[in-house]
């Protein structure tokens, strides 16, 4: 469902493309569209059933999502610069470039989708108004995270280095995070 998920998202980003002016409100809408598109493909998965029972389901659930949008994704990015590529140091540079893109895309969204799966399984047991509030509050950090890392890539100057030690540290948070919910559902 992650993957169908892009290309659900594909056409809402192309309608913001063409209707916000604003580079800077163009990224942070996309990446809004996107958290979003994940976490309803993870609600279409799970509707009427009873295959999240514990707190954890709800991470692995949107990590799974976000790792299947990731691999899309990487994939219709690389798509592109392969087909017009005729020579082999345009490959090698898509595939470089590639490599860097698979590393922070699949962390980004591994760590966004998480971060709202956490906030989801750490809310578990609390009433509605604490679960939309924790649902909330998750979004708007996803969302903050993935437009932060887009403005990264596209202000940076050739030094992926700073950008990376950003996600990894954000990545280390979420996976503590992760543990803590891990213990909430009774996992040893």
């Amino acid at each position: 469902m992650g993957m169908i998920s892009v290309i659900v998202v594909l056409p809402i980003e192309q309608l913001i493309k063409s209707t916000i002016g604003s580079s800077t409100e163009q990224v942070i809408l996309w990446a809004s569209a996107e958290e979003l598109v994940k976490y309803l493909a993870v609600l279409v998965i799970l509707y009427k059933t009873d295959n999240a029972p514990k707190p954890i389901d709800w991470p692995i659930y949107m990590i799974t999502a976000a790792l299947g949008f990731a691999a899309l994704e990487n994939t219709l990015f690389l798509i592109k610069p392969l087909s017009i590529a005729g020579a082999t140091p345009a490959i090698l540079a898509a595939t470089s470039l590639g490599q860097l893109r698979f590393l922070g895309a699949n962390l980004l969204h591994t760590v966004t989708s998480g971060t709202i799966g956490i906030a989801i399984g750490v809310s578990f047991f609390m009433g509605k108004l604490e679960k939309k509030w924790f649902l909330f509050i998750s979004f708007i950090i996803a969302i903050a995270l993935h437009s932060a890392f887009n403005f990264f890539i596209i202000k940076n100057n050739g030094s992926e280095l700073e950008v990376f030690a950003f996600l990894w540290v954000v990545t280390i948070i979420v996976m503590l995070l992760f543990e803590k919910v891990r213990r909430m559902s009774g996992i040893d």
